[in-house]
């Protein structure tokens, strides 16, 4: 179907200038039979020929601009230079100039301006029998010039149009790549917390259904809890990826007793502190936060089990520290250093780079600590220099032990 109106247009175009061209020429020539210019000669075959030339090569304009643009100025060059009558013997020509310049060949549509340019210089010289001929041969001159810059201007125009819309498809495709990479980081943050701690309490329940049923009782009601957390965050995420609404976060800190009441169900003792003036923070902070917090206490479960462990949120004028510490519980030192091999430990780095913080994470005496820096901005109406003087002086710190 493309291809159909394709060849329809390239045939179209060429059909409508060699009617005009020949129709105009014939009307030019009677006005000047009329009028006594005696210095054109009648059309005859060869005249219709080259009249007819030029139009019919534009059939080609698509496939070999180039070839078109000098077969027509040639053509039309012969029909002036053997004193045919004037007409619009221009227009095939004009439309091959602006047909090159458009698809890319500047220099041969120029080269082809300025070669007709000294023809007819040339022309003028050779011929000039009356006056008002140069102005005659001027204008034609000036319509080529014109036609050069209407393709410049159009070319410009349509590069500037494409440029615009590649940029505007590379930044869709960047927001789209980031938007799956934000997504994928978010499912790993749902999923491997949740599903680590359920591996964890399976394996317990299933070593100690036999001889501590109680116990074993304990671990499936924290998997209990666990699986339907993920359910919950799941059904949020795949919501919004369903619903294509602006995706806003899952998580933040308001949820972080819950999370350590699921880990401590894990028999994993967990002790948050607060120091500083909590206060509202941007969307982004509190879901870093929280994330970061989540975690590695993920890891804290996975790598040792058991091990105390100390949530802290300190609430600086400029900056949000974001720690836990454990004491390593029953692991092994080998165990412990495995923890910043995985996946876990480059993605909270991740987080905290992206807001402008950082995050270090290693052993740390006899335990594993993780220790996250995340920029603030000033807190309202405050001074960030005596908000630091007075967080020194009166630092309020909570403790929660066992939740």
């Amino acid at each position: 179907m493309a291809t159909s109106r394709y060849r329809r247009s390239d045939l179209a175009l060429p059909l409508v200038v060699l009617l005009f061209q020949v129709w105009a020429t014939l009307g030019a020539q009677t006005w000047q039979v009329n009028n006594g210019v005696d210095s054109r000669v009648p059309l005859d075959p060869l005249g219709f020929g080259l009249l007819a030339a030029g139009p019919l090569a534009l059939t080609a304009r698509r496939a070999h601009p180039v070839a078109v643009l000098w077969i027509t100025s040639a053509v039309t060059c012969l029909y002036i230079w053997l004193g045919f009558a004037y007409g619009p013997v221009f227009a095939a020509l004009g439309i091959a100039v602006a047909n090159a310049i458009l698809t890319g060949h500047r220099r041969h549509g120029w080269g082809a301006g300025a070669a007709l340019f000294a023809f007819f210089t040339a022309y003028t010289g050779w011929t000039l029998g009356r006056p008002q001929d140069w102005f005659h041969h001027g204008a034609v001159a000036a319509v080529i010039l014109v036609v050069l810059t209407a393709a410049e201007l159009i070319r410009a125009r349509r590069d500037q149009r494409l440029e615009r819309e590649r940029v505007q498809l590379e930044e869709s495709r960047r927001q789209a790549s980031e938007e799956r990479l934000s997504m994928a980081q978010e499912l790993h943050d749902v999923l491997g917390h949740s599903i680590s701690l359920i591996h964890v309490q399976a394996s317990t329940a299933l070593h100690l259904i036999d001889e501590h049923p109680e116990q074993a009782r304990t671990a499936l009601s924290t998997i209990k809890h666990a699986s339907k957390d993920v359910l919950t965050e799941m059904r949020s995420v795949l919501g919004v990826l369903r619903d294509g609404a602006p995706r806003t976060p899952t998580a933040h800190l308001a949820q972080l007793d819950e999370l350590i009441a699921l880990v401590e169900r894990s028999g994993t003792p967990v002790t948050r502190r607060t120091t500083g003036v909590p206060r509202p923070l941007p969307p982004g902070i509190e879901r870093a936060a929280y994330r970061i917090v989540q975690e590695s206490l993920t890891n804290v479960t996975r790598h040792a089990p058991g091990a105390r462990t100390v949530v802290t949120l300190d609430y600086g004028p400029r900056e949000l520290l974001v720690g836990v510490d454990d004491d390593g519980g029953t692991a092994t030192p080998g165990a412990l250093a495995a923890e910043g091999g995985g996946n876990g430990i480059p993605g909270m780095r991740e987080r905290a780079a992206a807001l402008g913080g950082s995050l270090a994470a290693g052993p740390h005496r006899s335990g594993f600590r993780v220790e996250a820096r995340l920029p603030l901005p000033p807190a309202p109406g405050a001074d960030p220099v005596e908000d630091t003087e007075d967080t020194e002086d009166t630092e309020d710190t909570e403790d929660t032990e066992g939740h």
